[in-house]
């Protein structure tokens, strides 16, 4: 009865603890927040007349909705395009971040600078210098006269035309060479996943693969055996946000679209359906996704 006490006074006190790393938040979106997600919400079903007396809200029903699916096929296409790309890139990126993981945990000389640089990329993400990566004209204008003054094949581009000419599963070899193309795109999202990653893994005991060792175990299957159930559950986090990480890219086409109406058009009503829209789609995969890894995570005391 005593432990029993005492484990749930120690769950009670993370508990808490945790409620309050997150009180700013949660204050920050009561306070802003809010307020305003109703109001989008509202004038998705309107028609917004913006004239000299302000702003007015003509109930429109469900015709915004109605016309992002049906009318606007530009929409539509786009939809289908960035969700398509959003799940192949989040998948290479649990991939590429939880071996890249792998690799920092293990012991070698020059570890921290190696752990350093893999975190540049969170870095380079961030602010300033993700603005000057896609604004830069020199650097546009650089790789533009590359391009231009080189003629060599590369290696992927002679595979890639191989075997997609072939024609045998050449969507399935089209995705994967779009993923290798785009490696740059993966490694410069992955800083945060690795982290998280990194940290799970430093939380498994070392007495478990010596354990492991001695019964006859090999790497291979200490990797699945151990080290995966011991960091399942980071899986779960770590889609989660490179879900939402992707759906908020600056070059997202569907973000794009719905800013450009709301800004240049001025039309409200219908960039707030589009936007609701986006997000309903998205908050279904996510939940349908958690609930099928949720079920293969491994929780220990």
């Amino acid at each position: 009865m005593k432990k029993q006490k005492k484990l749930a006074g120690l769950q009670k006190r993370k508990a808490i603890s945790g409620y309050i790393f997150i009180l700013p938040f949660i204050i920050g979106f009561l306070a802003f927040m809010v307020n305003p997600f109703f109001k989008s919400l509202y004038m998705s079903f309107c028609n917004v007349e913006i004239s000299g007396q302000g702003v007015n809200n003509v109930y429109a029903g469900l015709s915004n909705y109605v016309r992002a699916f049906t009318v606007d096929t530009e929409y539509n296409r786009k939809l289908v395009e960035e969700i398509s790309k959003m799940c192949v890139n989040s998948l290479a990126i649990m991939v590429f971040s939880f071996f890249v993981a792998l690799i920092l945990n293990q012991k070698f000389k020059g570890r921290a600078l190696v752990r350093a640089i893999f975190f540049l990329p969170v870095i380079i993400s961030s602010g300033v210098i993700l603005g000057v990566e896609y604004d830069n004209s020199l650097l546009s204008s650089v790789q533009a006269v590359i391009e231009e003054e080189t003629n060599a094949a590369s290696i992927t581009g002679a595979l890639k035309e191989i075997l997609v000419t072939s024609g045998v599963g050449s969507r399935a070899f089209e995705q994967v060479f779009e993923v290798v193309d785009g490696i740059y795109d993966v490694a410069i999202s992955s800083g945060i996943q690795i982290i998280i990653f990194l940290s799970g893994l430093q939380t498994i005991s070392e007495s478990m693969y010596e354990a492991a060792a001695i019964e006859g175990c090999t790497g291979w299957e200490s990797l699945w055996k151990i080290t995966f159930p011991m960091v399942s559950s980071l899986f779960l986090v770590n889609w989660i946000y490179t879900i939402v990480d992707s759906c908020m890219k600056s070059n997202n086409e569907v973000m794009e679209k719905i800013s450009d109406t709301m800004i240049k058009k001025l039309n409200y009503g219908f960039s707030s359906a589009m936007a609701w829209s986006y997000f309903v789609i998205v908050i279904v995969i996510i939940g349908i996704s958690s609930l099928i890894i949720s079920k293969g995570v491994y929780y220990y005391e």
